[in-house]
């Protein structure tokens, strides 16, 4: 399908990967897409690595298997990036997107030679200052909206404000923050 795009998520277990997949498949719903959001486990512990996948597109999805050549690769901890293939089957006219510090030098070897776009993101950062813990999901899922173009930045908070005041109903304190790490993210993913 040439409307749709895959969208490949990897992180570890406890992260937020799967949701923020999830809230991405909402989203999109939301804007008139459709959508598919799902999670690929192997061991289910804490720290554990999973997988999670997302397919958004104008027209009817009628593919139901996991993603082998996505158009954009999330990485939620840059730890992954030494013991799983985070570029497998990644096209070049896509891109990756990265919650990390580390530098260019050391992203290009751990990329093994993946000639695509490369985008970083500082979330632990962005959901420390805004959060006051340590959430990377939030601002990785504010990152793939940025560069995928999915939809605008204004649908995006928009529907995410909707979507957390539903999600944290018993804790209504903790939107602000979330809105907050948002926006910061829409802002700070960069490419290198």
């Amino acid at each position: 399908m040439e409307d749709m795009i895959e969208i490949r998520w990897h992180g570890r277990g406890g992260q937020g990967a799967k949701t923020a997949s999830l809230l991405l498949a909402d989203a999109a719903f939301n804007t008139g897409k459709y959508i598919q959001g799902f999670p690929e486990y192997g061991p289910e512990r804490m720290g554990a690595p999973i997988t999670a996948y997302n397919r958004i597109s104008t027209s009817p999805i009628r593919i139901h298997s996991n993603i082998y050549e996505p158009d954009y690769v999330v990485v939620v901890d840059d730890t992954l990036l030494e013991s799983v293939n985070v570029t497998a089957g990644l096209k070049e006219s896509g891109a990756i997107i990265i919650n990390t510090t580390k530098d260019v030098d050391y992203l290009t070897k751990t990329l093994k030679g993946y000639k695509g776009a490369v985008y970083t993101i500082d979330a632990r950062k962005i959901s420390e200052e805004a959060l006051g813990k340590y959430f990377p999901n939030t601002p990785m899922l504010a990152a793939i909206v940025k560069v995928s173009g999915i939809m605008t930045d204004e649908e995006f908070l928009e529907d995410m404000k909707g979507s957390f005041k539903h999600k944290f109903a018993k804790k209504p304190e903790v939107i602000e923050g979330n809105m907050k790490a948002l926006q910061m993210s829409l802002k700070e993913v960069k490419k290198i």
